[in-house]
């Protein structure tokens, strides 16, 4: 059975994930993927598993993180989701 390249578990319905570099990867779950993964906030170090926010090359989990990590440089960022206008 395939591996899981976070946690080692043998699983049947493992996934395999292929990096646009070419790296190959098996998961058994997205929480593995994720752990594996995805880019950690250069604030906060949470895990960005949505669109986050770059600011010079640096990668925030969402507007606040850049406004405050950028230092200045990420004022223009804006969370618009449910957002009120103004």
């Amino acid at each position: 059975m395939p591996v899981c390249n976070t946690c080692e578990n043998d699983y049947q319905m493992a996934f395999d994930i292929t990096t646009i570099t070419g790296e190959k990867y098996t998961f058994d779950c997205f929480e593995c993927a994720i752990t594996k993964l995805a880019p950690v906030c250069e604030r906060c170090s949470a895990r960005i598993i949505g669109h986050g926010a770059a600011v010079d090359g640096r990668f925030f989990c969402g507007a606040h993180c850049a406004r405050e990590g950028a230092r200045g440089r990420g004022q223009e960022i804006r969370d618009t989701v449910g957002a009120l206008p103004g």
